[in-house]
Order: structure tokens, then sequence, then C-alpha cells
């Protein structure tokens, strides 16, 4: 009796351990039709509307990674390529200052290549800075035409984005009331699929549309701001130039005593 009592717990582990084995695939195909079906009801049963928005959303995605890679200091207004210039610039060397930009891919550097060639040394008191400063707002001008249509496609599919599930929402509709044309009956059994394309296609235009409106203004004012960055470092170098050039007639103008 002692040897039968103490091999009942090792028959019942074991069984135990066989059901839960053949039961586990069971399980696992529950999960996965629970997972199908959270697919179905929340993406497919939106219907062809839904591929547009898909296309949206991923294109969204792939703006957005673009530009934040895109929009940054090193790419703009990189601290060692101010510092070179702001010591070229500090000896009036501008011939050295202008190859130097002209070898960096920059922001920054491509604007000084483009601008400072309209250095004036005839005009000591000012170095020709009228041409220096409409030379850089056009640069900005014709960079911004190239930078910001990028920026400007996440507004457009901010836009599009819901008249995409708008459309989703007419398809629906009118699929709803040829249902009931057809039944002749308001069965809600019948009417449930209609209206879910109606809802879920407005329901993932806005979902894609908002972020597309904040990412849109966060990105633009980024640009914006790196811009006014690089246009104030190149007329702090200038600035520079200009009063290494005056620096003796800067002094003179100081009443003795007050110097230091």
């Amino acid at each position: 009796m002692i040897q039968k009592s103490s091999s009942r717990p090792r028959f019942t582990a074991t069984a135990a351990i066989v059901t839960t084995l053949l039961s586990a695939p069971q399980l696992f195909a529950q999960e996965a039709a629970k997972e199908q079906t959270l697919l179905d009801r929340w993406v497919l049963d939106g219907g062809p509307t839904m591929l547009f928005i898909g296309t949206a959303v991923v294109a969204f995605i792939a703006l957005a990674v673009y530009n934040f890679m895109s929009l940054t200091k090193a790419k703009f207004c990189p601290s060692d390529l101010q510092a070179a210039l702001m010591e070229h610039m500090t000896e009036c060397r501008v011939r050295s200052a202008i190859e130097l930009a002209a070898s960096h891919p920059s922001y920054l550097g491509r604007m000084v290549a483009y601008s400072f060639p309209n250095i004036d040394a005839t005009q000591p008191e000012t170095l020709g800075r009228d041409q220096v400063e409409d030379a850089i707002a056009d640069f900005t001008n014709n960079e911004a035409r190239k930078n910001m249509q990028w920026i400007n496609y996440i507004s457009l599919i901010a836009q599009a984005s819901p008249m995409l599930g708008l459309t989703g929402t007419v398809i629906g509709m009118v699929n709803a009331f040829g249902t009931l044309r057809t039944a002749g009956a308001a069965d809600p059994s019948q009417l449930a699929g209609d209206i879910s394309v109606a809802l879920l296609t407005t329901l993932w235009g806005l979902i894609n549309a908002i972020p597309c409106i904040i990412c849109y203004f966060i990105l633009k004012n980024k640009y914006n701001a790196l811009v006014a960055e690089s246009v104030h470092t190149a007329e702090e170098l200038l600035n520079a130039a200009v009063a290494t050039v005056n620096a003796d007639t800067l002094y003179a103008k100081i009443p003795e005593g007050i110097a230091v």
C-alpha cells in the first residue's frame, strides 16, 4: 500500500505535464486568433481606403525621420567651423575663410562661400555690408525652397489624411444605405460592417493627421532656428573683420584717459 500511494503523485504530475503539452498548441492558436481578430477589427475592417491611409502613415514616418536627421546643428552651423572662420575673419583673411567655407558641406559653409565674395575692401568702414547681407538673404531664400519642401510634404499629409478618412466614411455610409435598401429592414448585424468602415477610416485619418500637424510645426521652427543661427554667425564674422579693419579709427575716437 505504501508503494502504490507513492506512485500516485508521480503519475498525477506526469499526466499534468502531458496534458499541458497537448493543450499548448491550442492555447497558442487561441492567442493568435485573438491577435488576428484585433488586427481585423482595428485595421482590416476599414476596407480598401485603409490602404491609402496606411501609405500616408508610412510616408509621414519616413519624412519625419529624414527631416529630424537632416535638421541638426552639425549640418547647419557646426561649432568647429564657426571657430575656424572666426579666426580667419578676425585677422582679415577673407580669402582663406571663403576657401575653408567652400570645402565644408554645412549650411554655414555654403552661405559664407556664397556671400563673402561680395566683401569690398574699398569700403573699409563697412566692407560692403549691404552687398553681403543681400547675398545672405538670397542664399537663404534659395535654400528654403529646397529644404522646406520635405517639411511641407508633412503638412500635405496632415491635410490629406482626414480627407482619406472622410472618403472611407462616405463609402461606408453609402454601403450601409445600400444594405438597408436591399434588406428592407434595419438589421444591426448587416449594418455593422459598413458602419465599422465609416468609423475606422475616420479614426485612422485623424490618428495620422494630428501627429503630422504637430511634427510639421516642430520641424518648421527647428529649421528657422538653425537658419537664424547661421545668419547670425555670418553677421558676427563680418563684424569681426570690420572691427579689425577699423580698430585704429575706433580707438582714435575714444577720449584719452577712458581707454583701458
